[in-house]
C-alpha cells in the first residue's frame, strides 16, 4: 500500500509472464481493479470489553487493532460495521480474549452483494448467548436492512482458525444473492466467493468467452465453489444438455462442477436451477474425479487453492488427453509448477486479473491447448 496502482499491476504481470512459459503466448491486458473499496468480504477479529470492542485485527500481542473504517472493504461492510460494533454491547457478547483464553465472541463475517446485501455471521465459542442474538437482531435489521442473511457459527476450540463446523441459522433464508454478468450465484455460510466482485465478473466473462471459442461439447469445472466458471459458459458447451444425478463423471455433451464444500455445491445447484442451466454439480475432491472418468471432456477449468492441484490431477491431465484446459490460478509459483508437470498441455493465451490489489496476490487465466 501507498505504491503507484500501476506500479503494483506491472510487477503482477512481470510474475505471472514468468509463471507462464512460451513466447507465442498471447497476453491480453491486464484487469485492474478499484484501488479502494473492492473487498466485498471483512473477516473481523473481536477483542476489546463488551463496552467498548475492537472490530480488526490483533497486535503482535493478541490485543485487538480496530479496522472498521479500512478503506478495502465496499461501502456497505463500512457503513455496517460501526452498528454491528454497537450490537456486540447490546447483546452482551462478550469478545473472546485470546491470551487469557476466555470470552465468546471471536469474529464477525461480512459479506456484501453487488446489489447491497449482507450476510452477517457470529462466531462464538458456544451456544450460550444464542438466544440474545435471536433476541436483538431484529432490531439490529432494522439499523441495518441490508442484513439479508444472518447466522451464528460455534467454533468451541482455541486454535488459528476462522470458523468452526457447526452453523445455526438466525434468518430464513441462508443464501446470498451474487449476481455477476447476470448470472445469479449463491453464497450459503460456509460457502466461498472471490473477494472482488468486480474482478470475479471479468474473470468469469472472459473463461466464457474462450469456452464459446472453443465450442466444446463437454466441460468440466473441477474446485468449482459456487460454480462461476461452469455457470458462465454452460451456454457455449454442446447445448449444455442436462445429465443425470446418477453420479460418476457424467458423458458427452455435459457441464459438471465439483467441489469439496457440500455448502457451494448446494448454492451452485440453485443457481443453475434459476438460471435455466443444464449442470450438474457434485461435492466431492476434483483428483479423485477425474481419476474415476471413463474419458475427459473437451475443456477443463481448474481453479484450486494457492497449493494449485497437485502432481496427482496435473499427471492426469498430462496424460488424459483433454484438449483444453483453462487453468485459473491465484499463486504465480504453484501455477508455474503444475504448468511444467504438463507439458503437452502449452498456454496460448493468459491474462492477469487484479482480484487483491494493495497486496502481491493476483489471479491469472491461461488457456492450455494439446499439441
Amino acid at each position: 500500500m501507498g505504491e503507484p496502482y500501476a506500479v503494483q499491476l506491472a510487477r503482477k504481470e512481470s510474475r505471472a509472464r514468468e509463471a507462464v512459459p512460451g513466447e507465442a503466448v498471447e497476453w491480453l491486458d491486464p484487469v485492474a481493479s478499484r484501488e479502494s473499496g473492492f473487498r466485498n468480504k471483512a473477516k473481523m477479529v473481536v477483542a476489546g470489553t463488551v463496552g467498548a470492542p475492537t472490530v480488526g485485527i490483533l497486535d503482535a500481542h493478541g490485543r485487538g487493532v480496530d479496522l472498521r473504517e479500512c478503506g478495502l472493504h465496499t461501502p456497505g461492510i463500512r457503513a455496517a460495521l460501526p452498528h454491528l460494533a454497537d450490537f456486540v454491547a447490546t447483546a452482551r457478547l462478550t469478545p473472546y480474549d485470546v491470551p487469557a483464553r476466555r470470552g465468546e465472541l471471536k469474529h464477525v463475517l461480512v459479506t456484501e452483494s453487488p446489489d447491497g446485501e449482507l450476510m452477517v455471521r457470529w462466531v462464538l465459542r458456544s451456544t450460550e448467548a444464542l438466544a440474545r442474538l435471536r433476541k436483538h437482531l431484529p432490531a439490529l435489521r432494522e439499523r441495518v436492512p441490508a442484513i439479508a442473511v444472518a447466522s451464528a457459527n460455534v467454533l468451541p476450540e482455541h486454535k488459528a482458525v476462522l470458523e468452526g463446523d457447526v452453523e445455526i441459522p438466525l434468518t430464513e433464508s441462508q443464501h446470498l444473492r451474487m449476481v455477476l454478468g447476470g448470472v445469479p450465484l449463491y453464497l450459503r455460510p460456509q460457502g466461498f466467493f472471490q473477494t472482488n466482485s468486480e474482478i470475479a465478473a471479468a474473470l468469469y466473462a472472459q473463461a466464457a468467452t474462450w469456452v464459446r471459442g472453443l465450442a466444446p461439447s463437454s466441460l468440466w469445472d473441477l474446485y468449482c465453489g459456487v460454480g462461476g466458471f461452469a455457470l458462465h459458459s454452460a451456454r457455449s458447451v454442446g447445448g449444455g444438455r442436462e445429465v443425470s444425478d446418477g453420479g460418476g463423471a457424467g458423458g458427452p455433451d455435459t457441464v459438471v462442477g465439483v467441489e469439496t464444500s457440500p455448502e457451494a455445491v448446494l448454492a451452485a445447484r440453485r443457481s443453475a436451477a434459476e438460471a435455466g442451466v443444464d449442470a450438474r454439480f457434485e461435492a466431492g475432491d476434483a483428483t479423485q474425479f477425474a481419476l474415476a472418468a471413463q474419458s475427459p471432456p473437451d475443456v477443463v477449468v481448474v481453479n484450486p487453492p494457492r497449493r494449485g492441484i497437485g502432481e496427482t490431477l496435473a499427471a492426469w491431465l498430462e496424460t488424459s488427453g483433454a484438449p483444453h484446459v483453462l487453468y485459473s490460478s491465484c499463486d504465480a509459483g504453484s501455477l508455474a509448477r503444475d504448468l511444467r508437470a504438463m507439458p503437452s498441455l502449452r498456454p496460448v493465451r493468459a491474462r492477469v486479473f487484479d482480484m487483491f490489489p494493495q497486496t502481491d496476490h493476483f489471479e491469472t487465466l491461461v488457456q492450455l491447448e494439446r499439441f
